[in-house]
């Protein structure tokens, strides 16, 4: 892909960042995540939040948007989704250090909220 062309694809694209001097945090949240419960088939709804601290590379917002969008029609259990999120994260742009938490609304009275952290601690 040349400099300024974006995947719409579901993958993750990055850009040089300018400030690897500096440890600094990005996050992200997306609160209208939609995945499908492999069980049910039913939809899963959540927030999506990703917090990390680039490398040389930054997640170029739009190619993230469109990542989760690539869930939508996905057979996923929670746990899945926010670990399959970092792993994918770390493949993309090697971040420093990288959090993603998935609070997903409550089903049958019960709420979920997931957590993986790069690197392990």
């Amino acid at each position: 892909m040349g400099k300024n062309e974006f995947a719409i694809d579901g993958t993750l694209d990055s850009f040089e960042n300018q400030h690897r001097e500096r440890n600094y945090e990005i996050r992200f949240d997306a609160p209208e995540f939609t995945s499908v419960c492999p069980m049910t088939g039913q939809p899963d709804f959540g927030t999506i939040t990703l917090i990390y601290t680039p490398g040389e590379r930054c997640i170029e917002l739009r190619s993230f948007k469109f990542y989760l969008q690539a869930f939508r029609q996905r057979g996923i259990f929670y746990e899945d989704v926010v670990n399959t999120i970092l792993d994918d994260v770390v493949a993309a742009i090697a971040p420093r250090r990288a959090m993603v938490i998935g609070d997903f609304h409550s089903r049958g009275g019960i709420g979920a909220k997931v957590t993986a952290t790069h690197p392990q601690a």
